[in-house]
């Protein structure tokens, strides 16, 4: 998740999962993302999501929309889905001595690593694979740590902490921190192929109390060949990548632009220079986005902007410092809502506080998490 202080959200929620390639040398490895085959893209679904991951309560009009679609659903004219509220990206990452792998989202909005666990309250548990502490010779329980995430809804996530082995591409942290839950939001639950999060913002978020744990990214970094990751998502489904330590320039084109990242509040935040819609002039506000598109409306039954599914939206395009990243606009089209009517990838996030450049940004280029400046790097692609 990268964050601007611009006036946009493009949405979804987070980084996505991967499966290892071997290193091609110590210091830098990359992973391919993994498809959850049980995801199922639902637009008001995946807004909401993003509002609770950030602590806000949902909107009524988003809030009563989800109401209305899960009646429909009791009522059978639409199928009964949990995966629409899953994660499209499941990561296996190894912890504990032997080995124990589990399915964790990658998520540059957060800073903490945690998983369902044995400690989870078996009520929580919905099919999910538990890490076992007791069965790591490794593992060593923080005496006195706690762990809480706080979600919109009033729910909550929460546990202890233990330090064990962390494995990903080859790579280890010996004593990362690993936050077992106890307490689960019932979001969470839902997720029945989601073992946890691997939160990659930055330290400064990491809810460990009463000393705030470093993430795996930080512990490992000083191992890389340089302290940065690159990520390279792809649309349609494509399973994209994640370059730790290095920089792949056979996935770009032209040159990186760099923003100075704020770290103020712990996300990788930075100033976006400007925006345009289609052809229009560089400062048209954001808001005249949809307004280009014949049909579109802000649909309080749907809990955000809707389109018929027929029309051909306009790119979008964003500033990073000189450079210009365009999104095109088969990418905004996020979902179907009814048989006719598809949910925009461009949403109001004014109750969020910030600005969220999810997948549907994040597919559009190849992106640079650096945290020498710390800077972020938007470079164009071939799409």
């Amino acid at each position: 998740m990268v964050h601007s202080t611009a006036t946009l959200a493009l949405f979804s929620a987070v980084l996505g999962a991967v499966s290892a390639v071997p290193a091609p040398q110590p210091g830098r490895f990359t992973v391919n993302q993994t498809r959850n085959a049980n995801f199922k893209r639902h637009g008001p679904a995946q807004v909401a999501k993003t509002y609770l991951k950030y602590g806000r309560p949902v909107p009524s009009e988003l809030a009563a929309a989800l109401g209305m679609t899960n009646a429909k659903r009791s009522k059978g004219s639409v199928v009964s889905s949990p995966q629409e509220y899953d994660s499209e990206w499941l990561t296996p990452v190894t912890i504990g001595t032997p080995a124990q792998t589990l399915n964790l989202d990658f998520d540059s909005g957060s800073s903490d690593l945690w998983v369902f666990s044995t400690d989870t309250s078996s009520r929580y548990v919905n099919g999910q694979t538990q890490y076992s502490p007791s069965k790591s010779s490794s593992a060593s329980k923080i005496s006195n740590a706690k762990w809480s995430i706080a979600y919109g809804d009033g729910s909550s996530s929460s546990g202890i902490v233990y330090t064990d082995v962390v494995t990903i591409g080859g790579l280890s942290v010996s004593k990362q921190a690993v936050e077992s839950a106890q307490t689960v939001s019932s979001s969470f639950t839902q997720e029945s192929d989601l073992d946890g999060l691997l939160g990659l913002a930055f330290s400064t978020l990491n809810t460990v109390t009463p000393t705030q744990q470093k993430t795996w990214f930080d512990n490992i970094k000083s191992s890389l060949d340089s302290p940065l990751f690159a990520v390279d998502f792809k649309a349609g489904g494509v399973p994209g990548s994640y370059d730790f330590g290095y920089i792949d320039s056979s996935k770009y084109t032209g040159s990186i632009t760099y923003a100075t990242v704020s770290t103020r509040q712990g996300f990788w935040e930075f100033v976006a220079s400007g925006y345009a819609v289609g052809s229009g002039s560089f400062n048209t506000v954001v808001s005249a986005y949809w307004s280009t598109v014949s049909g579109s409306r802000n649909d309080n039954s749907a809990g955000g902007y809707t389109f018929p599914c027929s029309a051909t939206l306009p790119d979008f395009t964003f500033g990073v410092g000189t450079a210009r990243i365009v999104i095109p606009g088969e990418y905004i089209n996020y979902a179907p809502y009814t048989s006719t009517t598809c949910f925009g990838g461009i949403q109001s996030s004014s109750g969020i506080g910030i600005n969220i450049f999810g997948d549907v940004a994040l597919k559009a280029a190849y992106v640079v998490f650096d945290t020498n400046g710390p800077r972020i790097g938007w470079a164009s692609k071939s799409l």
